[in-house]
């Protein structure tokens, strides 16, 4: 019963957090995130590898200015979620740690600093997905181009890359941070 509760409060917080996010783009003259299921299931993915790190740690797995983020086992999370690598090239990760995800720091985290803000902000980014575990919550956008649409499985795509290919479409969605 504690798990069901725990999952639900988690469910709430996550349909709070998506709710004030896209009120905030809508205040700012943009269209609202569209919910991206597997964007949502990466989200869940990397929160869930991120439970048991101290919050303090946030900063190596945001995106910066200066440096790319470090999301533990993206390539397996990525393959988990049935998503062609060369889909995710412009996607973003963005994780926030927050005591007992409170949903209005939460929100706060993403819509008044900087860091988060800009990718709220900008227009290319059409779709998203919200996961959490703990005291992290990480919201995964994408766009609506080949390169950002989190489509079909490397195996289902027509054409598959060479894994050089692939290593460098990851090392793009890596560096994603430094450019935006």
């Amino acid at each position: 019963m504690v798990l069901l509760h725990a999952l639900i409060n988690s469910l709430d917080e996550e349909d709070s957090v998506f709710k004030g996010i896209n009120s905030y783009r809508q205040v700012q003259k943009l269209t609202p995130f569209i919910k991206v299921s597997k964007a949502s299931c990466l989200a869940e993915e990397v929160a869930e590898d991120l439970e048991d790190e101290p919050c303090e740690n946030v900063n190596q797995y945001a995106p910066g200015l200066t440096s790319s983020p470090k999301i533990p086992n993206l390539e397996k999370h990525i393959d988990k979620c049935d998503i062609n690598i060369n889909t995710t090239i412009d996607g973003v990760v963005l994780p926030v740690c927050v005591s007992k995800l409170e949903p209005t720091i939460v929100l706060s985290n993403y819509t008044h600093t900087d860091r988060y803000s800009r990718y709220l902000n900008n227009s290319v980014y059409t779709g998203a997905g919200l996961g959490s575990e703990h005291d992290w919550m990480v919201l995964v956008l994408t766009t609506n181009t080949t390169t950002g649409s989190f489509s079909a499985s490397a195996s289902d795509a027509v054409g598959a890359t060479s894994l050089l290919g692939n290593v460098a479409a990851m090392i793009g969605f890596l560096m994603l941070g430094l450019f935006i």
